[in-house]
C-alpha cells in the first residue's frame, strides 16, 4: 500500500536537513526517518499490533533518542506499546505540541 501524503511529510521533517528516511534495520526493516543521534518512528494508524511493530523497529535502532510520533488520540496506545516492548523513548502528537517520555 502506498504511503500517505502525511506520512511522507511527517518522515521527512523527522528527518531534517541532515538526515534520511527509510534507513535499513535487521532483518530486512525500514526504519522512517533517522538524523545524527536520533530515529523517528511515524505510525498513523492507530492500531496497536501496528505501533508495537513501530516501538520493536526503534528498539533495533542504535540511535539514542528513539521517537514515536503517532496521531494525538493514540498517544496513550503508543506509550503503552513502547512499555511493552521494553523501549525508552518519547510519544509525539503529529503536530509536535505534545509529548510524552516513556521510561
Amino acid at each position: 500500500m502506498a504511503e500517505s501524503q502525511s506520512h511522507k511529510r511527517a518522515k521527512s521533517k523527522a528527518a531534517g536537513k541532515r538526515g534520511k528516511t527509510e534507513t535499513l534495520l535487521k532483518g530486512n526493516r525500514r526504519l522512517d526517518a533517522e538524523s545524527k543521534g536520533r530515529a523517528t518512528e511515524v505510525e498513523r494508524s492507530g492500531n496497536k499490533a501496528r505501533l508495537e511493530k513501530a516501538a520493536q523497529r526503534l528498539k533495533s535502532s542504535e540511535k539514542r533518542q528513539k521517537i514515536l510520533q503517532v496521531p494525538q488520540k493514540d498517544m496513550d496506545k503508543a506509550a503503552d506499546a513502547m512499555k511493552e516492548k521494553g523501549v525508552t523513548g518519547t510519544v509525539k502528537n503529529m503536530g509536535g505540541t505534545q509529548r510524552k517520555s516513556v521510561r
